[in-house]
């Protein structure tokens, strides 16, 4: 042992903590040097956690399922533009080409023009002030037009007058320079071309997503609050309430979906904010059934009878034991009643029920111009078409994934 504390400074990682124990147990040292090579022990980190050790920590299931999650290619996809189309409908009109409120600038004498059409805009004053809103007022309500605009062909400066020829039209106009903004016309481009009124469909098409996304988002709000309260009531407590409570929802299962929200509808009137209120009524059914059979399930386990064994109240016991458990299965039947909801929405503007103008919505948007599917404008109104089956398709791969991801026997 006289060798030990020397072999053990000089080279410590060879000796395990053993070694040290019996050296600082012998009573052939001093206390003193038992203490410098107990110090020179810590100082060389002979018990601090290898870095293999420190690597390894706990992993929570939200992170599996998140890891599952971000491997699925499909379920990505449908994430990412599900993204692109929330950040589009968040920005809103700062980023749409026409800042108007909903998109509604009507330019008759350029109707109907075709994808990537260019025209010059002479920018006339107004005749009347109008305000500027700051910068979450745009984002929000959009800019009234604070100039008139008039297409136009050809634009010729003369001293103190400016002389145009209007859009496709065989005469000239001459207006003042004080009556134009100070750049007198600019120069824009449509991308998706014109409707019959005009207005720039890209931009109809973009504040349109903000309407199917805000539809689909208050109404599964609904939903999951009402489906969540009626599902845990009859199944946690189930005999009579159980009883009562499933032949109501039996009840509104029975009756049609469509039939029912055409009864709401007419029952609350049209407009953006019944909509979905009349969406989200109906649609509560699916997760009351689905939550009502997991918490008859999950009731008679261990950690439920050990709450009520702790005297914790049956509102805790729902809302902080059972409800986490079956949080995955909710999330994944709320991917697809999302996805039901906005194909409603588009149903029921397409029939004249939902959105009113001049607000735009994909579904108005088909029904404004269905009638050019047989002419050579069907664009017109396969644009919204394809806009809304791609954002239903994103939603049903974001719902697979989820599935798959949370799955627990995987």
């Amino acid at each position: 042992m006289t060798s030990t504390p020397f072999a053990c400074i000089v080279c410590p990682y060879k000796y395990s903590p053993d070694v040290l124990i019996s050296y600082l147990l012998n009573s052939t040292y001093s206390q003193s040097e038992k203490n410098s090579t107990f110090a020179r022990f810590f100082g060389m980190g002979i018990f601090r956690k290898s870095k293999k050790e420190d690597s390894e920590r706990a992993v929570s299931l939200h992170d599996i399922a998140w890891r599952r999650f971000r491997g699925n290619v499909q379920g990505m996809v449908g994430l990412t533009y599900v993204g692109l189309v929330l950040v589009v409908a968040v920005l809103g009109y700062l980023i749409t080409p026409d800042h108007s409120p909903y998109c509604n600038h009507q330019q008759l004498e350029i109707a109907l023009q075709k994808p990537g059409f260019s025209v010059k805009l002479l920018e006339v004053k107004s005749q009347h002030d109008v305000p500027r809103r700051g910068l979450l007022g745009r984002m929000l309500f959009g800019q009234p037009d604070i100039y008139n605009t008039v297409p136009v062909d050809e634009v010729e400066y003369a001293g103190d007058s400016v002389r145009v020829k209007l859009f496709e039209q065989p005469y000239h106009e001459v207006f003042a320079k004080a009556d134009l903004s100070e750049r007198v016309f600019r120069e824009q481009t449509f991308v998706l071309g014109t409707d019959r009124y005009g207005r720039d469909v890209l931009s109809q098409l973009m504040i349109g997503a903000r309407v199917s996304l805000s539809v689909g988002f208050l109404s599964i709000f609904i939903a999951l609050v009402i489906g969540i309260a009626v599902g845990a009531a009859a199944g946690y407590y189930r005999g009579k309430v159980d009883d009562v409570l499933t032949f109501i929802i039996n009840v509104v299962w029975s009756i049609p979906t469509l039939l029912l929200v055409f009864a709401i509808n007419f029952a609350l009137g049209k407009g953006f904010w019944k909509i979905f209120l009349a969406i989200g009524l109906t649609m509560w059914v699916d997760i009351a059934r689905v939550v009502r059979g997991q918490f008859m399930s999950l009731r008679e386990q261990d950690f439920v009878e050990s709450g009520k064994a702790l005297g914790f109240s049956d509102f805790r016991i729902i809302f902080k034991h059972i409800l986490p458990n079956i949080t995955g299965t909710i999330i994944v039947i709320a991917a697809s009643n999302f996805s039901s909801a906005i194909l409603m929405e588009a149903g029921l503007s397409f029939l004249g029920f939902g959105v009113q103008p001049p607000t735009p919505s994909w579904g108005m948007m088909m029904k404004e111009n269905y009638a050019y599917i047989v002419l050579d404008k069907a664009y017109l109104a396969l644009v919204p078409g394809v806009a809304i089956m791609l954002l239903v398709l994103s939603f049903m791969l974001i719902g697979n994934a989820l599935r798959d991801s949370m799955d627990v026997r995987s």
